[in-house]
């Protein structure tokens, strides 16, 4: 093989044929059929097998047994069992001569078998019609473990993102239609029974349900919802009838994200991924050289030419038969497939084997705080005003804050309760790293940090209480604070502690918080370092300091950023591999991080980065052992000790050992 080219188009297609068959909304009959047809190839490549061993018993059977036979009768014999075996791989060898592909393993491999064929006919040649039908038939077998290995990898994908429906019932005239859910617009409602896939994403506007997101988050914990709640698809509704409003287009959806974000997981390929590429652009033509080389001058300038040519080109021949490069082709692809498909059951889904690298050499991983290490669930302690009453100052914030979504500002809004007080809210502008300013019936209001009371010219009071302290200043006049505090995630401790099991050396946590707030979350998590009172831009150059500090004493280690993928999106970007929180549902995080976790659990962090390196380790296992064993047979073949069946161990057997290699990352648990 002289590229990637051929195998490994081949090897791609057919793993996600499956996923592709579904993007394009074939009906369920038609994928039932695919399905079905995959599920035979292995039996008829079987079936091939046997026949054409029984012909080749039948046929030195034959040979053995009826004397004074011609060398080209003998040939004849042996040709039914070679054609059995042999005529797809013929045919693939003459397609791929015809795109200008030769070097390929089906067309090395018809030379070598072909050429052992004819060897008799050479003048001092010994027949070689057995072990040629042996060598293509053994040929076959790795064609068998291959489709084996390939069709599990691509139905425990398949199955595992089996969570997009066929069908979506809606309402429409009164009554309820069954409809392909691409049929389904944005604002119509429609209705989902208990054991039915939730199909598009909207919000319960009828009912209450549990629904189990174990297609999402790898969790099988069911989740509540009622009225008003977003319900996402790719659930599974488990228990009552609820009516949901579309809020987005069925391509739009959550599942068709994640289906896509899989397809498509390929894209950004892994180090040893492209060193197989460019190891194969060499490798191939240069043995095929040696082979040609082999073949014609030591019988040209070492010896007599007729008389030993024969014997060089057995050798030649054999040369060509461990030449193929197959089994790293295959096995290194199938190995980061596998580690994929095994890191996405566990709801983190990875967007490229070149990230599964990266996290394999995570030394240094960055935190953002609020939703990441803590619930972002915050609620109001204590008030603190000043000449003002409690209810007033909790009154301004809260309308203040009535329009946004952050965390903080929902936990002043729970907090007042009644925002429909006849206040009118005007020229609400939100000022990054520092709060939101607004006018409360005429009245300037600016709640947030120090800073912002620094800029509205408002003498604030310090505040001891360890916490998130929002402060608030009317026409320049301060008026109190309100504290806050924040929930740490019961996981986030364990997830530190795992990081560092796993190698990671340095863990730091960056906020726009305040430092003593900071230094309490990071204390109590074990956390490295941490850096408090960030704005956006601050957290993007601490990301570029530490990426300049990771990798000392000649490490190559890469820097992970851990956030929510909404707020943190320019640093997401800018780290080594961007891992975004807690993203279920969410277009940005989905969009912007390299990796995506579809539930809010830290510790997933540490056992994404155990696959990876089992991904990585198999790879490289793969790698050496079939380079290793491939180099050892061409020297002996080079000399004349490597008889066929060796050669073929050389090629099919070292496949089919790291196929079956590369099976066991699909099955890593993390």
């Amino acid at each position: 093989m002289s590229s990637e080219s051929e195998e490994t188009k081949r090897l791609r297609a057919r793993k996600y044929e499956t996923l592709r068959a579904d993007e394009a909304g074939s009906a369920g009959a038609e994928e039932s059929g695919d399905e079905d047809e995959e599920e035979m190839e292995p039996k008829q490549k079987l079936l091939q097998i046997l026949v054409s061993a029984g012909l080749l018993v039948a046929a030195v059977i034959v040979d053995k047994s009826v004397p004074g036979l011609a060398m080209w009768q003998r040939l004849l014999i042996y040709l039914i069992p070679y054609f059995a075996a042999g005529f797809d791989v013929l045919k693939e060898a003459g397609e791929g001569l015809a795109h200008h592909e030769a070097l390929n393993e089906d067309f090395l491999m018809c030379v070598a078998t072909v050429g052992a064929l004819l060897i008799g006919f050479v003048p001092g040649g010994k027949p070689q019609f057995a072990e040629a039908v042996f060598v293509m038939l053994f040929f076959q077998v790795g064609e068998l473990f291959e489709g084996i290995a390939e069709g599990n990898s691509t139905r425990a994908i398949s199955q595992l993102l089996d969570i997009r429906p066929d069908t979506a019932n809606v309402e429409r005239g009164g009554a309820v239609q069954t409809v392909s859910p691409e049929k389904v617009s944005v604002g119509e409602v429609i209705v989902v029974r208990p054991g039915e896939k939730v199909p598009m994403d909207g919000t319960v506007i009828e009912g209450t349900t549990s629904l189990n997101t174990v297609a999402l988050t790898g969790e099988s914990a069911p989740r509540d919802v009622t009225v008003g709640d977003p319900i996402l698809s790719g659930c599974v509704n488990l228990s009552g009838v609820v009516r949901v409003r579309v809020e987005k287009a069925f391509g739009e959806s959550t599942a068709s994200k994640i289906l896509d974000l899989v397809q498509h997981a390929s894209g950004a390929k892994s180090r040893s991924e492209k060193f197989i590429t460019r190891f194969a652009r060499v490798y191939t033509p240069v043995v095929v050289g040696a082979a040609v080389l082999l073949a014609f001058l030591p019988p040209l300038f070492c010896g007599h030419f007729t008389r030993d040519f024969a014997e060089w080109l057995l050798r030649a021949l054999t040369f060509l038969i461990v030449s193929c490069p197959c089994a790293l082709v295959v096995s290194v692809p199938l190995a980061y497939f596998g580690g994929i498909g095994a890191a996405s059951k566990i709801g983190v889904l990875i967007k490229g084997s070149g990230f599964m690298d990266s996290l394999s050499r995570a030394e240094t991983v960055v935190f953002d705080k609020t939703g990441t290490l803590t619930k972002g669930v915050f609620e109001v302690t204590t008030l603190h005003p000043e000449k003002i009453t409690e209810h007033e100052l909790l009154h301004l914030a809260a309308h203040v804050e009535r329009y946004s979504s952050h965390p903080i500002a929902l936990s002043l809004k729970q907090a007042f309760g009644n925002e429909d007080d006849g206040c009118t809210v005007t020229d609400v502008e939100e000022i990054a790293g520092r709060g939101i300013r607004a006018k409360v019936n005429g009245k300037t209001v600016c709640v947030g940090n120090t800073k912002m009371m620094d800029d509205a010219g408002a003498q604030w009071s310090q505040c001891s209480e360890p916490g998130t302290i929002i402060h608030v200043a009317i026409e320049g006049k301060y008026a109190g604070h309100i504290h806050i505090t924040d929930v740490v995630k019961p996981d986030a401790a364990k997830a530190v502690a795992d990081l560092k099991a796993e190698g990671v050396r340095r863990t730091v946590m960056l906020t726009g918080d305040r430092r003593e707030v900071a230094g309490r979350v990071a204390g109590e998590l074990g956390l490295d370092e941490y850096h408090a009172e960030l704005l956006p831009a601050d957290k993007v150059s601490d990301v570029e300091k530490l990426i300049a500090e990771t990798g000392r004493d000649g490490q190559k280690g890469t820097l992970i950023f851990v956030g929510d993928g909404i707020n943190d999106a320019p640093v997401l970007a800018r780290a080594d591999v961007g891992i975004a929180m807690g993203a279920m549902g969410s277009d940005a995080a989905i969009e912007a991080a390299d990796v995506v976790l579809m539930d809010d659990k830290p510790s997933k962090i540490a056992r994404a980065l155990r696959i990876a390196k089992n991904t990585q380790r198999v790879a490289l296992h793969n790698i050496v052992f079939a380079i290793g064993v491939k180099i050892v047979i061409l020297i002996l073949a080079a000399f004349g000790l490597a008889p066929m069946w060796l050669a073929v161990f050389g090629d099919t057997g070292v496949l089919i050992l790291c196929v079956l290699n590369s099976m066991r990352t699909l099955r890593a648990k993390g």
